[in-house]
């Protein structure tokens, strides 16, 4: 049996989380991408060994696509999409959250909270960054290479040809006024 609890979180607690997340903005100056994914990866890590609650355990380890999307070569994170993924990065290498760790049962709730508010957050670049990896996987096999010799110009390349495949073929259906026939205002 599973039980759903639902949280509501007013505008002043919603406050509250923001000012945690410009703390770790702050963070991020000063420590180093490779100290942020070091901090990232030590707290997956300790969630790994020390948590058994799967709210937290799933919610945490979203996490992980975020360190993949920065170390993705092949995905190249620009560089405004790179801090705003390490700012969220930062939070997780502050020791003084909301919630101590060390609290058994509790102490990462505030940190699994957080991960779901920064996953909404960056849902486009999330989402973005699976469609790539979909993407490369597929292709891959298609082409018979490895995943990695594949990149984000490659991706680009491919959905253009997909959009221009989209439209040729709807201008054989429609003929370009739609229905299937002729527009009155044709020039071709």
């Amino acid at each position: 049996m599973s039980l759903r609890i639902t949280l509501e979180f007013t505008e002043n607690d919603l406050e509250h989380f923001r000012s945690l997340a410009r703390q770790a903005v702050e963070t991020t100056e000063k420590l180093s991408s490779d100290e942020i994914l070091a901090g990232a990866r030590d707290l997956l890590k300790e969630v790994d060994e020390n948590v058994e609650a799967d709210y937290i355990r799933s919610r945490l380890g979203q996490l992980q696509i975020l360190i993949d999307m920065l170390e993705d070569d092949g995905w190249g994170l620009q560089t405004v999409g790179r801090k705003r993924v390490l700012s969220a990065l930062a939070y997780f290498n502050n020791p003084e959250d909301l919630i101590p760790d060390h609290i058994p049962g509790l102490g990462f709730l505030d940190d699994a909270i957080m991960v779901e508010l920064l996953c909404r957050e960056l849902k486009p670049e999330i989402d973005a960054y699976r469609d790539f990896v979909s993407y490369r996987s597929a292709a891959a096999k298609r082409k018979g290479v490895n995943e990695y010799e594949l990149n984000r110009a490659d991706f680009i390349k491919n959905r253009e040809q997909a959009l221009l495949s989209r439209m040729r073929r709807r201008r054989r259906r429609g003929g370009g006024g739609g229905g299937g026939r002729k527009s009155p205002f044709s020039l071709f």
